[in-house]
């Protein structure tokens, strides 16, 4: 089986879906012969053509409006939003118009649209290409939201993305593109091709959405994370000795609550950890769901470990970050209880 990184997996996938479904089209900024700013689309508009994967001016709101009515008549397009960042000017178009299509005409038209974010810091990118928006998108009904943690993932849920009827937000946090980054940015890169998670097959397969997965499993305490966080917090567990049991969310919604539940109810506690900033974060959902559904089986108050209430800073990008000394603090304070 092949090794890939989540960028190839990626490309996997794109390449697999142009293939095997005609109505399938690419475009956005820079993704033809450029093939994307992070080199996600290289290659594929010389195979498949300009027709199919094509570039687009810059104009995020035109680039989701376009892509809606092409859902609307019968094509499947992955839009690339070139960061997560640039989304805002799109909004109203994906709450207003790709959200409620369906729901709007009764069923008689749908948005089968996937929109691509690279997401998140680690790289310097500063406040303006480091934003983990995830929680904006989990809010508005009539989207489902996506956030890979391996390249095996990354190809599984995209291409279930592509084939989904429903628009999905598919967020990419940029720092895992080339290897498992672990929170710890003065030791070298780790690839990819020394991760099993790197074996990915060549041809069509899925990963179902609304599907988490346990990336290790354990007995005192439970992880919830997603994306880059995913390997912080199994950095953490490694270093604090904690026995936890890390839950890989992958679809942020709709949520695999169940699999959540019977963690919690296993462990008795629950650390949340996310790199977006604290207040309104994903993880208050996340908490106040534990507490809905777990709160007879907690033996600690729930924790959460998040970036800070503040536009990311460039200066000081790893006092930002939540890393492994900040997760693995958490995962001792609920042990102590």
């Amino acid at each position: 089986m092949a090794r890939m990184t989540m960028i190839q997996a990626l490309r996997s996938a794109m390449d697999v879906m142009l293939e095997r479904d005609p109505n399938v089209v690419i475009f956005g900024e820079d993704v033809g012969y450029f093939g994307g700013v992070f080199r996600c689309t290289e290659g594929l508009q010389a195979k498949y053509g300009a027709s199919r994967v094509f570039d687009a001016p810059i104009s995020e709101g035109g680039l989701v409006g376009v892509a809606v009515g092409m859902g609307a008549y019968g094509l499947r397009p992955i839009v690339e939003v070139q960061f997560a960042d640039y989304f805002y000017p799109a909004s109203d178009q994906i709450v207003s118009e790709a959200a409620r299509l369906r729901y709007r005409s009764a069923g008689d038209f749908t948005a089968p649209v996937t929109i691509r974010m690279p997401c998140g810091g680690g790289i310097y990118g500063g406040q303006t290409h480091s934003q983990s928006p995830e929680a904006l998108f989990t809010h508005v009904c009539g989207i489902r939201t996506v956030m890979p943690s391996t390249p095996y993932d990354a190809k599984g849920l995209l291409i279930a993305a592509v084939e989904c009827d429903d628009p999905v937000i598919f967020l990419e946090p940029k720092r895992l593109y080339n290897g498992p980054f672990d929170g710890h940015a003065d030791r070298p890169v780790v690839p990819w091709s020394k991760h099993p998670a790197s074996e990915v097959p060549e041809g069509h397969y899925t990963v179902p959405l609304e599907s988490a997965a346990v990336l290790r499993a354990g007995r005192d305490v439970t992880v919830l994370a997603y994306g880059t966080m995913v390997f912080v917090a199994e950095a953490a567990v490694l270093e604090c000795g904690v026995d936890a049991e890390i839950v890989d969310l992958r679809s942020l919604w709709p949520l695999d609550l169940a699999a959540i539940v019977e963690s919690v109810k296993k462990t008795r506690r629950c650390v949340v950890v996310h790199e977006a900033t604290r207040t309104s974060g994903f993880g208050a959902e996340l908490a106040a769901l534990v507490q809905e559904h777990c709160f007879y089986h907690l033996e600690a108050p729930i924790e959460r470990v998040t970036g800070w209430d503040t536009p990311y800073p460039h200066a000081l990008e790893w006092a930002y970050f939540p890393g492994p000394q900040r997760v693995a603090a958490a995962l001792r304070r609920v042990m102590e209880d």
